[in-house]
């Protein structure tokens, strides 16, 4: 990996996390699609999902109490089933079905919620959330738009919103990075994975983006924060579907 490389993700990673600890999403996407176009496939999961990972939890850590624990683990359970699954399958995205997945999965914001009536705090509906968003996260290397979905109609607070999805998030990414790991380390050895010196530099820039978006997320009205993550996520989608389609 070349110095600018590294450079161009860092600072990724600190706008991305700081846009991330504001929407509880969104900043994966916009990381997700630079990493795409740094590196391989699985070498961008396996850095997404660790620079994730530690940027989710370190945002569950400092909204640990606005955590719903028993969501969290329905969740988890239904994850198992869908990692389980990928494995069984044995399918990977090439670097264009990447672009597409990342382009099409922001676009689930449109989709009539009222109608779907989807609520993580109803326990068929955390397995089920489990299992979906940990296959798309897998194979697309995010899958927030997909998480919210299930937060439209609960009865939490926009605290507890960021809060519970960021501890699934962390889970989800620790999952990916496991997935992908594994046929990487099996073709070329540990030397293949990405420099460790990498996460050290990006996990501080992780949490300090996270800290400064916290403390807009604070200052921002439940309205607000609904109405802006809708138009950004959307924004991010178009523009990884034009580059999905060759036209950049």
């Amino acid at each position: 990996m070349s110095l600018l490389a590294a450079l161009i993700i860092l600072a990724t990673t600190l706008i991305t996390s700081f846009i991330s600890g504001i929407f509880g999403m969104a900043g994966g996407l916009i990381l997700m699609g630079v990493l795409a176009g740094l590196v391989s496939v699985a070498m961008a999961m396996i850095i997404h999902g660790g620079i994730q990972m530690f940027a989710n939890g370190y945002r569950a850590y400092l909204l640990r109490d606005a955590i719903d624990w028993r969501v969290l683990g329905l969740y988890c359970i239904g994850a198992a089933v869908g990692v389980g699954t990928l494995v069984f399958v044995s399918w990977t995205p090439d670097k264009q079905m990447l672009y597409l997945l990342l382009g099409l999965t922001p676009m689930l914001v449109w989709l009539p919620k009222e109608r779907l009536y989807l609520d993580i705090q109803r326990r068929e509906h955390a397995l089920f959330a489990g299992f979906a968003v940990q296959a798309l996260n897998t194979l697309a290397g995010v899958a927030g738009p997909l998480l919210d979905l299930f937060f439209v109609h609960t009865q939490m607070t926009r605290q507890q919103i960021v809060a519970t999805k960021s501890i699934t998030q962390a889970l989800s990414h620790l999952i990916k990075v496991g997935f992908w790991t594994v046929p990487v380390v099996s073709a070329a050895g540990w030397a293949a994975m990405p420099p460790l010196w990498l996460f050290v530099a990006a996990i501080p820039l992780s949490m300090l983006g996270t800290r400064l978006g916290k403390v807009i997320l604070e200052r921002m009205s439940d309205v607000n924060f609904r109405k802006w993550m809708k138009g950004l996520v959307t924004a991010i989608g178009g523009v990884l579907l034009l580059r999905a389609a060759g036209l950049y």
